[in-house]
């Protein structure tokens, strides 16, 4: 088989080369990739966003299955038109993937169907919006409706700082279009834990559980970013939290995308706080999360691809899915001013001795390749990945790993899996 891959970042590296352990894949591609893709797969200079692009390629290619990987593209709608090409596509169609590409509506599917989740009110108006922020109290959450590349989300400790935000998305647009419209929503408390699932639109599997860290510095500090690094399982998720997360979050959501005409087949992530009130839902992704990937798939036993074909084929229920009992932890090396500017093009050393021992895998997230060395392309550049048999071992291995990679500006929190 000849399979295509559709982004550049470290969820693709992690997807990639767990496609490449398949025995029925003849040919891997990946569009754009980056430096480390560059290694197990062919590169092709085509945007994930160039839907065109990537039609017409896996047509002149005869690629039989694309993986499409990034939320961008799944909202545009690239499985729909790889479908109507008469290609194989494995992700959301459109109109499932608006559970991620708009936070009014996946809050109000959660309202309707009774699903747990914080408080809200929606607003394009921001006179409006200012005015019910007048009768709220801090710390309150404003979200852009839209993708934001992660970054989307402000916790506001005061009403004025609320206030500035709905400002900055509806009138100053610093999210562009994502924040013509905004969800306010109710603060709440409580550890965080995400869970990714596989599921065919009648079926739904949970893989093993994870925990990420957002916020750029130690402690949970700092402004929030893409994701600084994340391990795998949590200890919080235990037997009883999954079956009352299947029971009330996770089937019921399946269904009520089913009710509304808008089946999902592909990955649903589900971004959970554990509140006191029991868990609720933060947000829902509409494919693998990000840096959350490179700890759940190193864990997976059972092959990709098989998992992929059941789902576009809705055959899910007859797949087993088996996972490893190890721990995993990923640290990400990120560009110094990340989540601000940063510059790129910057040479990174010591990938080759981070990755000497085997437990231990350097994903690329923002990299590129040029005569065999590897050079900065991202704000989160490398994602140092360890597999132990407990968390503390991989805790040390993967610290381990990034004290021997080096790159100007470069930083990482050193708390991660330690919460």
């Amino acid at each position: 088989m000849k399979v295509l891959v559709v982004g550049g970042g470290g969820r693709e590296h992690t997807i990639v080369l767990k496609l490449a352990q398949s025995p029925k894949i003849t040919k891997l591609y990946c569009a754009p990739g980056n430096g480390g893709i560059s290694g197990i797969a062919e590169c092709v200079p085509i945007k994930a966003m160039d839907l065109d692009g990537i039609v017409t390629f896996s047509k002149e290619n005869k690629i039989d299955m694309v993986v499409v990987a990034p939320d961008d593209p799944l909202a545009a709608g690239l499985v729909d038109e790889l479908t109507e090409a008469g290609i194989r596509a494995f992700g959301p169609v459109k109109a499932a993937a608006i559970i991620e590409g708009s936070k009014a509506f996946s809050k109000d599917l959660m309202k309707k169907y009774n699903i747990p989740t914080a408080g809200y009110m929606v607003f394009d108006d921001c006179a409006e919006a200012l005015q019910y922020l007048d009768t709220c109290s801090a710390p309150i959450v404003v979200k852009a409706d839209g993708l934001a590349l992660g970054k989307g989300v402000i916790i506001a400790q005061t009403i004025q700082e609320a206030k500035e935000a709905v400002n900055g998305m509806i009138n100053d647009k610093v999210f562009g279009d994502a924040g013509s419209r905004v969800v306010i929503e109710e603060f709440i408390q409580g550890p965080e834990v995400s869970i990714l699932a596989f599921t065919d639109g009648n079926t739904i599997v949970p893989m093993v559980s994870s925990q990420d860290h957002k916020r750029a510095f130690d402690n949970d500090q700092g402004p929030n970013t893409g994701g600084m690094g994340t391990f795998s399982p949590s200890p919080l998720y235990d037997n009883k939290l999954a079956d009352y997360c299947m029971r009330e979050i996770f089937i019921p959501t399946v269904e009520a995308m089913n009710k509304e005409g808008r089946k999902f087949k592909g990955v649903l992530y589900f971004g959970l706080m554990l509140t006191k009130d029991g868990p609720k839902v933060l947000e829902y992704n509409a494919r693998f999360g990000d840096p959350e990937t490179q700890v759940v798939l190193p864990r997976l036993k059972t092959d990709l691809l098989d998992i992929f074909e059941a789902i576009i084929d809705e055959r899910l229920r007859e797949i087993n899915i088996e996972w490893d009992d190890n721990s995993a932890v990923c640290v990400i090396a990120a560009s110094g001013g990340y989540p601000g500017k940063y510059a790129t093009g910057i040479e990174i050393n010591g990938i080759d001795k981070a990755e000497e021992n085997s437990e231990t895998i350097v994903f690329h997230a923002g990299t590129s390749c040029k005569d065999g060395k590897y050079y900065t392309a991202g704000g989160r550049v490398l994602g140092v990945t360890a597999v132990e048999s407990t968390m503390d071992k991989a805790i040390q291995k993967a610290y381990a790993g990034i004290a021997k990679i080096q790159f100007e500006g470069m930083h990482y929190r050193k708390d991660i899996g330690r919460k």
